[in-house]
């Protein structure tokens, strides 16, 4: 039996690079359809909406999966297969909704009747059936997907460390000579307006700009976003469990938060605050398409810590995968499984949705699962707007982008020297270049606000999912055409209006060998979902009430409190910032709210979703107000 919706779209004939590597193996999954799908959907629905009568009625792990997961003769069969055909199992979730696995391009092109071949996308080559895979007939109703191609393998952590310009930009080389300096001496600001510094004529002939921020404290976030006085109180998370899955596993994590939360004044992660679940490094697999240990450490360092400083009290349970594709889902359902915690922070997500449709349905199927056990799944937005640059066409990322989970976009976000928010747009940094003419005076390389963009908030119109209910009113017909837009609510994201982390970074991928403590300053929609997540673990302590998958819920107050969001619009004029690179000694003069051709707009847009969240707001949800 063949399945022609397991082959990616971009596997056409245009892409094929050839054969697929003899020398490599390639991770495979094989999805098998839930009992009751209408019947899981129905449940995930009535759980979450308030206004249902099932409201927060969730099931139990083990009462979710004896009434929608496969069956175990089913999954037995399909397990018997893959190990007959000599594949090595990787993952076998007590969920019983898939299977991880791995062989060579030969060995899995055998056993799926097809060729694996490489293919060209998106400035990568991944590996993909060049015909539609297909099991014996006896197997055909067990399996709804198959998935012997590298698409997710794309994922990526949704952090941008400041500084990160995009290489169009100029060479990022270290300057050789003390002679060369910058245009402009742009020393970073503790606070919003701490430093100005003069540039040439800009908006409304403004000339006088503030310098880009050194990286906000816990004490500026907490401040920022009201969360203070709820502290002191001893409101801070307390009795609430954090979820945060990545790829990997960095090796100094608790050191490095432990010395971050030193220097801040911080409490410090202990053994009862800080748990994880993660592979040893021999169980790593695919490094180098994943981006290695090392690309994931930040992410995971940020989480962590992000989440520490929002919330102190919250005991944080870190899972990570063996790898940024499978190994992801297996994090997942170990903590699905059991209920490990109500409240999944993911900041990771594809590039755009270039994902098989009937994998896409394998993922939506876990997304049902958490629903109906009333936890809520957080993910990114992305932090390359609408990835044209990409993909060549306007694309949300998926997960973000499923109608099932709460996809958090950003924002950009100035804190006052009193710690109060001083302005928010959505995250969005256009870069023009500041240049010295031959008479010495300053000017813009291009007219504003420059070509160069260095990130901004994931969203958009999805391809794959109509509009769900609870959108529909909120969302303009005219942006959704009656499809699912992401995101759905936003939070700080902009690394030049960045979060201070601490981290020793690793050095050898192989070894994990680590340098010394540095501190840098990240963004990315990556911040903005821990923040979130921390703020729900808040509100949940302070309520007493779970709030599960909370889509239903804000789109619900919504309707009947718009001003419990904080409505994130177009400044006028333009807010801009100052940034000089110490890489490269380039100084640039960064315009915010530019992201590609998202745009943010009074109530609902794609680039914030919603607007802002609060604990006023998040409140209102977990109490069901509606």
């Amino acid at each position: 039996m063949p399945f022609a919706n397991s082959v990616p779209s971009w596997a056409t004939a245009q892409n094929d690079a050839g054969a697929a590597p003899a020398d490599t193996t390639v991770q495979g999954e094989i999805y098998l359809p839930l009992r009751d799908q209408k019947g899981a959907e129905t449940l995930a629905k009535q759980v979450s909406n308030p206004s249902l009568s099932g409201y927060r009625r969730a099931l139990s792990p083990q009462q979710w999966i004896a009434r929608f997961s496969p069956t175990q003769a089913d999954y037995d069969a399909v397990l018997a297969f893959l190990k007959t055909a000599g594949l090595t199992i990787q993952g076998e979730p007590a969920s019983r909704q898939y299977v991880v696995f791995r062989g060579t391009p030969q060995q899995l092109g055998s056993v799926f009747g097809t060729s694996l071949h490489s293919y060209k996308v998106a400035g990568h080559e991944l590996v993909a059936p060049s015909s539609a895979p297909s099991v014996p007939a006896a197997l055909g109703a067990k399996v709804s997907a198959i998935s012997v191609e590298q698409s997710r393998t794309m994922t990526r952590p949704n952090s941008i460390k400041q500084g990160d310009v995009p290489a169009s930009a100029a060479p990022q080389v270290q300057r050789k000579s003390a002679a060369v300096a910058p245009v402009i001496t742009t020393p970073c600001s503790h606070y919003i307006g701490e430093n100005t510094v003069t540039v040439p004529a800009a908006y409304n002939g403004q000339t006088t700009y503030p310098t880009y921020n050194c990286g906000y404290t816990p004490q500026q976030m907490r401040s920022a976003y009201g969360l203070t006085d709820l502290t002191k109180r001893g409101v801070n998370g307390s009795g609430q469990t954090v979820a945060i899955i990545d790829a990997y596993a960095s090796p100094t994590i608790v050191k490095d938060a432990n010395s971050l939360a030193a220097q801040n004044g911080e409490p410090p992660l202990t053994n009862s605050s800080y748990q994880q679940l993660v592979p040893s490094p021999s169980e790593f697999t695919d490094q180098a398409a994943c981006q290695y240990p090392s690309g994931w450490q930040s992410e995971q360092t940020l989480d962590v810590e992000s989440v520490h400083s929002i919330a102190p009290g919250a005991r944080i349970l870190y899972v990570g995968g063996t790898d940024c594709s499978g190994g992801l889902d297996i994090a997942m359902s170990k903590i699905l499984d059991n209920k490990l915690a109500n409240i999944v922070s993911n900041s990771y997500g594809n590039i755009g949705e270039a994902v098989p449709a009937d994998v896409i349905q394998g993922e939506v199927n876990i997304q049902l699962q958490a629903a109906g056990e009333g936890i809520g799944l957080y993910f990114s937005s992305g932090d390359n707007g609408d990835e044209v640059e990409n993909l060549g066409y306007p694309s949300p990322d998926f997960p973000a982008s499923s109608p099932w989970v709460t996809s958090v976009g950003g924002t950009s976000l100035g804190i006052d020297k009193n710690g109060r928010n001083a302005w928010e747009t959505g995250w969005g940094d256009q870069l023009d270049k500041i240049v010295k003419n031959a008479d010495g005076t300053l000017a813009y390389a291009e007219p504003l606000p420059g070509s160069l963009f260095a990130g901004g908030a994931g969203g958009g119109v999805s391809a794959v999912f109509p509009a769900p209910d609870y959108q529909r009113g909120i969302v303009p017909q005219a942006l959704s055409k009656g499809y699912r837009v992401s995101p759905d609510v936003a939070a700080l994201a902009d690394p030049y209006t960045g979060f201070q982390i601490g981290l020793s970074p690793i050095v050898d991928d192989t070894t994990l060998a680590t340098g010394a403590y540095v501190n840098e300053t990240y963004g990315g929609t990556s911040l903005a979902t821990p923040i979130v997540a921390a703020q729900i673990a808040i509100v949940q302590q302070a309520t007493g009430r779970t709030i599960g998958f909370a889509n239903p819920t804000l789109y619900s107050v919504k309707r009947v409190l718009p001003s419990a969001f904080r409505d994130v619009v177009p400044p006028n004029p333009p807010k801009a910032l100052v940034y000089t690179s110490a890489r490269s000694g380039n100084t640039y003069f960064i315009t915010l709210d530019r992201d590609t051709s998202l745009k943010t707009a009074v109530g609902y847009d794609d680039v914030t979703g919603l607007g802002g969240v609060s604990f006023t707001l998040l409140s209102l949800v977990a109490q069901g107000r509606h």
